[in-house]
């Protein structure tokens, strides 16, 4: 691979991280060709991208964004490194993760998780990948708000119709017994 060669994947991995607000970092060594190409495919059915980089390659990619992410490179860049990218859900590639690994028996561990960039959080080791599977996204945070907001309001209507319907019982009784 020639220098030029290596600043173009560079460039490129520098731009899709930075418009990629979630990427974990798997170690998919022991793998044949054959199971490398089928958790690509899982990945690409749930909408996510996985690629194999160089350790070098993601290291100076990583230096060229914001932020400081040496303590992140130097944890999780060893040995051979795959990133899964995803746009919109966090905790969907650490579901992925899990999913493929049971599909291949209950004793699997690859892809090994290595890390994992979320929004501006930091997540190294294989113990966090349970935790980070658990998270809710943005979407299912959203979602619980507006019910949370939406409840209180329906329980008003709600008593305030059925509050409605006994007083209306109650006169309607008294006015029989009057009339008797």
């Amino acid at each position: 691979m020639t220098r030029e060669e290596k600043l173009q994947i560079i460039e490129s991995l520098t731009e899709k991280l930075k418009e990629t607000p979630y990427f974990y970092i798997t170690d998919a060594s022991g793998f044949s060709v054959a199971q490398v190409n089928a958790f690509r495919r899982v990945c690409f059915e749930k909408g996510l991208e996985y690629k194999v980089y160089k350790n070098t390659l993601i290291a100076k990619a990583l230096d060229n964004l914001e932020g400081d992410y040496k303590d992140f490179a130097d944890q999780t860049l060893k040995g051979f490194s795959g990133i899964m990218f995803s746009k919109e859900i966090g905790n969907l590639p650490a579901k992925v993760l899990l999913d493929f690994r049971k599909k291949l028996g209950k004793k699997e561990t690859r892809p090994v998780f290595k890390g994992a960039y979320i929004d501006t959080d930091v997540f190294v080791g294989e113990a966090n990948l349970e935790l980070l599977s658990n998270l809710k996204s943005k979407q299912e945070l959203l979602g619980d708000l507006i019910g949370l907001l939406q409840s209180p309001a329906k329980n008003l209507v709600s008593a305030l119709q059925s509050g409605q319907n006994n007083i209306t019982g109650v006169l309607k009784t008294l006015a029989d017994r009057e009339e008797k």
